[in-house]
Formats: structure tokens, sequence, C-alpha cells
């Protein structure tokens, strides 16, 4: 880190700590941009838990996106965590891809990004006639092109469905809870308008196996970070 980006992450912060919580965006200490090998591994393991094409369909991402809630529970690319961990609505933070590993206009843009979570397994992944379970749709995410990292506090974002924690039924074995950052397909940088879902089964559509693919397709998202845990009842 040179000497000028110290000085300007030591002013973000100072400026950051008089601000009330409700308008805290936290800026992360600056990281090396996402690597080849970082894209790789995401679209390995998306593929792997079925989530390619299941929920989505695959793409290259510009961000590496994480969850972390006041547990200390995490989003590790399908770790397991435990349910009465992640009652809390977690704090999600991106960071920035290179050039080598952007999609191109979405991931260098002052652009209004979409985070959603989703459930493809309810209420069970051999049974999932509830599928998908909107659990959190939220937008007002803005990434400068400036910044390589960022940590978004959830009373900074506006919810189009508040968060719903994981919570799957006895006897049902994993369920996969997938993240998604979304980013408009025009690459527009004004507030987005969103629809929101009329129910959470099946993000509305009332169609068994639908939801975050038709609402984005619906409202001209389309993902560019994604990652996900497992979680389960104890009772199995």
């Amino acid at each position: 880190m040179t000497i000028l980006s110290i000085w300007i992450y030591s002013f973000l912060l100072a400026t950051l700590a008089g601000a009330t919580e409700h308008e805290q965006i936290v800026i992360s200490p600056f990281k090396p941009h996402l690597l080849d090998s970082d894209v790789n591994e995401v679209q390995r393991e998306l593929e792997k838990a079925e989530i390619f094409p299941t929920v989505i369909d695959k793409f290259l991402p510009s961000f590496l996106l994480n969850a972390e809630w006041s547990s200390g529970e995490r989003t590790e690319l399908g770790n397991t965590v435990k349910v009465d961990k992640v009652q809390n609505e977690p704090t999600i933070t991106v960071r920035r891809g290179g050039s080598a590993s952007s999609s191109g206009v979405r991931g260098n843009s002052n652009v209004t990004y979409t985070i959603i979570i989703t459930d493809p397994d309810a209420p069970s992944r051999e049974n999932p006639e509830w599928s998908e379970f909107c659990h959190f749709i939220a937008t007002d995410v803005e990434i400068s092109s400036s910044e390589t990292s960022a940590a978004v506090r959830s009373s900074s974002l506006k919810d189009i469905v508040p968060y719903k924690p994981p919570g799957p039924p006895p006897k049902t074995g994993k369920h996969r809870y997938v993240f998604l950052l979304l980013a408009p397909v025009n690459g527009t940088t004004g507030s987005l308008d969103l629809s929101k879902p009329s129910d959470r089964k099946h993000w509305g559509t009332g169609k068994a196996r639908h939801g975050v693919r038709d609402w984005a397709e619906e409202n001209g998202l389309e993902p560019v970070a994604a990652n996900f845990v497992y979680a389960q009842n104890e009772e199995q």
C-alpha cells in the first residue's frame, strides 16, 4: 500500500467514524484485485453444488461476495452454518475484479447493485415443491469505481423483501442458501425500480423450481457475484 493510499484510507475511516450507524458504509482495507484463480474457484464450487444451472445460468464473476453474521459465521463457497447463528441480517462485503476477470461494463461502472438470498431446496432438495424460496432482496448497493473493496451495512440498503433467516424444516437435509450480487444489464447508474415478488415461495411465479432467474430477467438484472452456504435443521 502506498503512502497516498494509507492517507486516503485513514481519511475515510476518520470521516466515517462520525456517521450514525444507519448511514454507515464502511470501506474495507484495500486488497488485491480478483484473480482468475478466484473466479475459477467460484465457478467450480457453484457448478459442483448444482447452483449452475439450477438457480442461475453460468456467468463470469466481476466481484467476490462474502457475507458475515454477527456470530462469526460467514459464507465460504459451500461451508455449513448453524441455523441459530445466522438469525441476524449479515454484513455483505464485495471485492472488485481486475481487468482480466471482469465481465466488462458491470465490473467497473458506478451502477446500483442488488443483493438477494434464495433457497432452491424448499422444503427439501429431493422435493423442492416450494422452490425457490426468497429470503432477501435489497437494493441501493453503490460501489464506486474507485473502491477496491466495500463492506455494506444492512442499514444502508433498501429492502424489497426483508431478510428471513434460514429455517429448514426437520428431516429435510441440507439446504443451499445462495447469495447473488446483481447488476442492471443496461448499466444504469440511476435508482432501480424493482418489482416485489408477490410471495416468497417460487418468488411469486407460482411455478415450482422457479425464482431468482425469472425475477432478475423481469427486472433487467444479471449476476456479477455469488456465494453460498449450507444449513440444516438439527433434527434429521
